[in-house]
């Protein structure tokens, strides 16, 4: 048996004993693009976008960049849905134009990022109809009391209620990138209004999510 050193003994002993256990893991983030460059069409055209959104991982990153002039609202809100329930850090990039869903999609992410000349425009919707006269009666009373409960939802408080009165009544809203910078940052100001928005969008994610 090898016979030990004293004096190794001896300078061992006089080092400190730490009081703290030091761990050390390392994690990859993960970014996703996705453009939506077009108008909005049926939402089985966005199965691989949703998927991403439902399985992302609280260290993700997805990147939406919108150049859209709106479109399918069914679609659109299904993907504000997903948004709303992913663990991933959304960020929604203004590029060009987003107009009508374009814009609410904007105003669902987690963070917003406009470029110097954009534009969104919010405007009531459109929609045709068929069957008897009460089936469409009924219809366009309950699309409206719909629409006007995701306007309300999503835009606020970008959008004042003043102003989703007047879109509700048929007013379009057109801004540009100085008017939503302007918004954005009185939005961070009301910081009461901000905390429940983040508090409402993160109850609503799961707590854990399956591969």
């Amino acid at each position: 048996m090898p016979r030990r050193n004293a004096e190794t003994d001896d300078d061992d002993n006089d080092k400190p004993v730490p009081l703290y256990r030091q761990y050390e893991t390392q994690g990859t983030v993960r970014q996703i693009s996705f453009y939506l460059s077009d108008e909005i069409g049926a939402a089985i055209h966005y199965t691989d976008l949703l998927y991403t959104l439902r399985t992302a991982n609280s260290t993700d990153i997805v990147y939406l960049h919108l150049n859209t002039p709106g479109g399918n609202f069914d679609a659109g809100l299904q993907i504000i849905n997903n948004i709303t329930a992913s663990q991933a850090h959304v960020v929604t990039i203004l590029e060009a134009r987003a107009y009508s869903m374009g814009a609410l999609i904007f105003l669902a992410g987690d963070e917003l990022v406009v470029h110097d000349t954009c534009q969104l425009m919010f405007h009531n919707y459109s929609s045709a109809l068929i069957g008897k006269g009460n089936e469409q009666q009924a219809q366009v009373a309950a699309s409206g009391k719909w629409f006007e409960k995701v306007m309300r939802h999503v835009c606020r408080p970008f959008l004042t209620d003043e102003e989703l009165d007047r879109i509700l009544k048929g007013e379009d809203i057109w801004l540009d990138s100085d008017s939503i910078r302007r918004r954005l940052n009185n939005i961070q100001k009301g910081a009461p209004a901000v905390a429940a928005r983040k508090s409402a969008k993160s109850e609503a994610k799961p707590a854990q999510k399956s591969s």
